[in-house]
């Protein structure tokens, strides 16, 4: 079988071609045999019902300093030159990224996109855990200021972070012993206009780490830990965390199985979660990773069994 592959993703100059998950994606997909072409939000449009995407085809390799090589750029019409389309660019979860799900939910008759637009849309990654909460530590959701002192009151001992950024960026941990939270409130107020998320604390963090555990059609299909350095509680890689193997354990099979069925439901075919001291923290469906990391601790090729999934799903989708 051979398919026309279209990613949407940040542009390959912008990102690190040995960690980086969507560059196994394609690799994968070369492997495949499938042609693949990229692109960024700021090149899709929808015009009288097309959807359009200034795209260039892609070759990739795992060669340090020659990772990829780009062709002419041309305007692809999606629902006629693709086959399937990879949802895979970087959050924020902003504007822009909302607009480009729009546009893409108008292939849903004629050209899959993964993950399905329209439930990343509606399942940001700190919010889709609020319908779990069974599993996740106590929680707050708020632009308040009155509110998110009450829960700082309450627990003495809790992160706060924006509600849409992601990897870490600005992430605070604030106790008693603090004395920025005033200043914290009056920054989040200024240059934040939407609610923040205030969590409770969970130190295990600091010992066993953020375990990323990665889901394919609703089942785990492997799991690692990241530590994060002795003065943070950032544990992502980016930020200087590090990667160890680690066991699922029964909590974490638990987790698994109570939202498995919802990420099935929702088309969100490949997930990411995070669990601290058995406490989900994140489902993240935009654009989860940890592909590569899995491969150099287990040696293991979890994009394989992904790219079977979106397969499979391929498949379905065109017997409808």
């Amino acid at each position: 079988m051979t398919l026309r592959i279209a990613v949407q993703m940040d542009a390959l100059s912008s990102i690190e071609p040995a960690f980086d998950s969507t560059f196994q994606f394609i690799l994968e997909a070369q492997k495949r045999g499938y042609s693949v072409h990229i692109f960024q939000p700021s090149g899709l449009s929808y015009l009288d019902g097309e959807v359009l995407a200034r795209a260039k085809p892609v070759t990739v390799r795992m060669t340090e300093g020659d990772y990829y090589s780009e062709g002419e750029e041309t305007v692809l019409d999606l629902r006629m030159d693709a086959d399937l389309v990879l949802m895979r660019q970087d959050p924020p979860f902003n504007m822009e990224y909302i607009t480009a799900a729009h546009i893409l939910e108008h292939l849903e008759r004629d050209t899959l996109v993964l993950n399905n637009p329209r439930e990343v849309r509606n399942a940001p990654e700190k919010l889709l855990v609020t319908h779990f909460r069974a599993f996740a530590p106590p929680t707050l959701i708020s632009a308040d200021p009155h509110a998110i002192r009450a829960f700082y009151d309450e627990h003495e001992d809790i992160i706060l972070k924006p509600l849409y950024d992601y990897g870490g960026s600005l992430v605070f941990h604030i106790d008693r012993a603090s004395d920025n939270f005033s200043s914290l409130l009056d920054m989040f107020g200024r240059f934040y206009k939407e609610a923040i998320i205030a969590q409770k604390y969970i130190p295990e963090v600091k010992v066993t780490g953020d375990k990323r555990i990665l889901l394919t059609e609703g089942k785990a299909i492997a799991a690692f830990s990241r530590i994060p350095q002795e003065r943070d509680v950032r544990a992502g890689l980016y930020l200087g965390g590090r990667a160890e193997k680690c066991e699922m354990d029964e909590r974490d099979q638990k987790i698994c199985e109570a939202i498995g069925p919802e990420l099935v439901r929702r088309g969100l075919v490949f997930a990411g979660i995070d669990v601290i001291g058995g406490y989900l923290t994140e489902i993240n469906v935009t654009c989860p990773s940890g592909i590569r990391d899995v491969q150099l601790l287990y040696g293991l090729n979890p994009e394989a069994q992904i790219w079977d999934a979106f397969e499979q799903r391929l498949k379905d989708f065109k017997k409808r």
